[in-house]
């Protein structure tokens, strides 16, 4: 098969948005313009870090957090003369000096679940931006310049056009299924080009229509029919050799591990596509009749009505990121969080032609009765575990405290000093008579992402992270779950899997790629010196150590027994971080507002309850 040349992905030192990290009064007292401000809050705070391997105390963490009062009074002064700061809604300029298609000037509405509101962020040229910067390899090529060039190796063709990149590039073993296009693998991947200076919209949008395209396939397994909204888990490339052509290869859960068929797909299609609107400002791709029947069978899909008791999905082991038997059956918090994320895209995204206005409907109730569960149900701080601590079991009626009946004795002794007086997170897990008390990463950064987390919720999830910083970051970030299983526990969850030991790939194993959605939760939030000090930890090794897939071990010391290198989501993750952190404004394209219209659930009796 014949492939164009590969070209070097173009960047440029044109100037970006950016928002101030730590800003004092005092330093600002004689400068005169708002770019002069700006550009001393960014040599200031960009010059300073963290030593990784210092446990610092209360008192320095407090120190280290942002001074919102001090900020806003800045910025107001700076901005409006010294009158109120002014706040309007969320204001996207198209670009033209990129040519149509390309980056936008965003000025943004600050966010209520955000510590340091993103306003008026300005035009002040960044050193290492787009495709500079970035701590070296060893070679004097930059970090991000490596990164770049790796990421353009793993681009595939398909009738000379780009349609996505290979889950790894590594050669050194076999190739499994590690020369496919995984949809959520390649959502770092088109979000890094989204984000880059000279926005790559190309294949981000090769990528959303040709996936779309496999959609349509019929999907059999066996002699079971899958519903006609799934999307595919991966496709391949492959040379007909009847046809002396090249055709797509899809699998829709077919040849995976455990024959699961993969629920996140769809949500992430939907999610990377109100990104690509987000960054282009084109919403004639969202508006293709073909583009809108696909999010609508996606969405019927979640939506059908069934025995359901609960708001949240019910899902198999195995049907997302972790795709192989971890115990994490039943209602995931990673699925329920991109459940909710999907559904708030695609109300943003759906036109209320034809029975489009019957289906925002659904998903506006569906949006309200999701928030309010995981917000009470899955949420645990110290208080909640104090009081499921000393719950009653067997309780009837509506009056009912311990409303899933979960016994305190199937509490894990872990959870007990694991848990903070300071921090809060959802746990994995909330079903009948049981709680999956782990850590899940990607869940928690989703809420935030998402809004699904209350801003006390957003702030607490970052305050767990400081406070267990050994435990969930290590020394190379980030924990995909905590803690591992092990011993009988392992045997019994996992079916004795080899891969997932304890401490390894998705039972305990430290994921790089992870690095994107902690350093996106961190800037919402208003703490971004939480993203830099782990980018300074994956600086120091990933690029050495071949971009491996992830790192076994307590802190993450050991690149991963059966780890890939050139791992493609590796690379792209660590190029999300660098993007959005020297430049927080590339937020808006994976971030949602607090949608203020999500009205608050009135709570009554069932139309089933007598006295």
């Amino acid at each position: 098969m014949s492939r164009p040349p590969i070209l070097e992905i173009p960047g440029d030192d044109s100037e970006q948005k950016t928002s101030p990290d730590n800003i004092t009064p005092t330093e600002t007292e004689n400068l005169e313009t708002v770019a002069e401000a700006w550009k001393h809050v960014i040599r200031d705070v960009f010059s300073t870090r963290t030593d990784p391997n210092i446990q610092t105390n209360a008192e320095d963490k407090r120190r280290r957090t942002f001074n919102n009062v001090n900020i806003k009074t800045t910025l107001q002064s700076c901005t409006n003369g010294g009158g109120p700061a002014i706040y309007g809604d969320s204001e996207v300029v198209p670009n033209n000096s990129n040519g149509g298609g390309g980056k936008t000037t965003s000025v943004l509405k600050p966010s209520p679940s955000v510590g340091i509101s993103l306003e008026n962020l300005l035009e002040v040229p960044i050193s290492g931006s787009g495709k500079n910067g970035g701590a070296e390899n060893g070679s004097g090529m930059s970090m991000m310049d490596e990164a770049w060039e790796q990421l353009s190796r793993s681009y595939v063709y398909f009738k000379g056009q780009r349609v996505g990149t290979l889950a790894a590039i590594d050669t050194g073993g076999e190739t499994l299924n590690y020369n496919q296009v995984f949809v959520r693998d390649f959502v770092p991947c088109g979000l890094a080009c989204l984000m880059k200076t000279d926005a790559d919209v190309d294949i981000v949008k090769n990528f959303l229509l040709k996936t779309l395209h496999l959609q349509g396939w019929e999907k059999r397994i066996d002699n079971f029919t899958l519903g006609e909204g799934v999307m595919p888990a991966s496709f391949k490339v492959i040379q007909d050799p009847n046809r002396q052509k090249e055709v797509l290869q899809a699998d829709f859960g077919g040849t995976a591990i455990g024959r699961v068929a993969p629920v996140d797909s769809g949500f992430w299609w939907i999610i990377l596509l109100r990104s690509y609107t987000k960054c282009t400002h084109d919403y004639s791709l969202s508006e293709l009749p073909e583009v809108q029947r696909g999010m609508k069978l996606i969405l019927n899909l979640c939506l059908s009505d069934g025995f359901d008791t609960f708001p949240t999905l019910l899902c198999a082991d195995g049907c997302s990121m972790i795709d192989r038997r971890m115990g994490i059956y039943g209602y995931p918090i990673e699925i329920q969080a991109l459940f909710f994320f999907a559904l708030r895209c695609a109300r943003q995204l759906l036109k209320p032609e034809h029975d489009g206005k019957e289906l925002i409907e659904r998903i506006d109730k569906r949006i309200t009765a999701l928030s309010y569960h995981i917000q009470n149900y899955y949420w645990l701080d110290f208080t909640q575990l104090n009081n499921i601590y000393r719950y009653k079991t067997e309780e009837y009626s509506h009056t009912a405290v311990n409303k899933f009946n979960v016994i305190p004795e199937s509490i894990p002794d872990w959870v007990f000093e694991f848990m903070p007086l300071r921090g809060g997170y959802f746990i994995g897990n909330v079903s009948p008579a049981r709680m999956d008390f782990r850590w899940f990463l990607v869940g928690n950064c989703i809420a935030i992402l998402s809004c699904l987390a209350t801003p006390a919720q957003a702030t607490a999830v970052m305050d767990l992270i400081e406070e267990r910083w050994a435990d969930l970051i290590g020394e190379m970030p980030l924990k995909i779950a905590y803690p591992a299983l092990e011993g009988h526990q392992w045997r019994i969850v996992t079916g004795c899997d080899p891969k997932n030991t304890r401490w390894s790939y998705h039972n305990g194993g430290s994921w790089p790629v992870l690095l994107w959605l902690l350093t996106a939760a961190s800037i919402k939030t208003g703490r971004p010196q939480i993203a830099k000090r782990a980018i300074e930890l994956v600086e120091q090794r990933l690029a050495k150590d071949g971009w491996p897939e992830y790192y076994d071990g307590i802190t993450g010391r050991y690149i991963g027994k059966q780890a890939r290198k050139y791992q493609t989501w590796s690379i792209t993750g660590y190029l999300v971080a660098k993007l959005m952190i020297e430049n927080p404004s590339n937020l808006l394209i994976i971030s949602l507002e607090e949608d203020k219209k999500i009205a608050k659930p009135k709570l009554t009796r069932s139309a089933s309850w007598t006295c």
